[in-house]
């Protein structure tokens, strides 16, 4: 028999999708000022993978990664997934998104990423948004599953996320943890 227990905290990354560099930057105070100091902000990964929002941001696209500083309670996704939506709209131009927001959470076990659209693999939790398992930890390092994204499954970015993994690890056994995460 299962006994419910609240899990360890987990590293709160925001991916962010964006064409000029300036959107970026703004991105990032934003976060910063909204969400919580950034611990960790990776260079650029073209997003070249897909063309999928080519239409509406342009060309070529690019994907940096955030990670607060602080390890976050797990519940804190689906506020994560609110105020990244309303960052994109704040940046809108045209009507068109300059940046896109995805913030995940980066465990020990998996990477998930919120969301707002309904498909098989994805668990619901609240207020219109559903919890997308991206990527599973298993023989020292993160593994795709068949529907994730082409990019996210690519070598380069799981290193990166692995490497984020031991970052996210210190923080977690620094102390962290204890009654922090009895939120939500």
């Amino acid at each position: 028999m299962s006994r419910r227990k609240i899990p360890s905290p987990a590293g709160l990354l925001f991916s962010v999708i964006y064409r000029k560099e300036e959107d970026f930057e703004k991105t990032l105070r934003t976060i910063s000022d909204r969400v919580g100091k950034i611990g960790y902000a990776s260079g650029p990964f073209p997003f070249d993978r897909t063309d999928y929002y080519a239409k509406e941001m342009g060309a070529p696209l690019f994907r940096r990664f955030l990670l607060v500083a602080d390890v976050v309670c797990r519940d804190a996704l689906v506020q994560a997934k609110i105020a990244s939506e309303s960052i994109e709209d704040e940046f809108r131009e045209n009507g068109n998104r300059t940046v896109n927001i995805d913030p995940g959470l980066l465990s020990e076990e998996s990477f998930v990423l919120a969301t707002g659209k309904p498909y098989s693999h994805r668990i619901y939790l609240r207020d219109g948004v559903f919890a997308d398992l991206t990527l599973v930890f298993e023989k020292e390092e993160y593994r795709p599953l068949p529907w994730t994204y082409p990019d996210l499954a690519s070598p380069e970015i799981r290193t990166f996320l692995t490497m984020l993994r031991t970052f996210v690890r210190k923080e977690i056994n620094r102390g962290q943890r204890g009654d922090s995460c009895r939120c939500g």
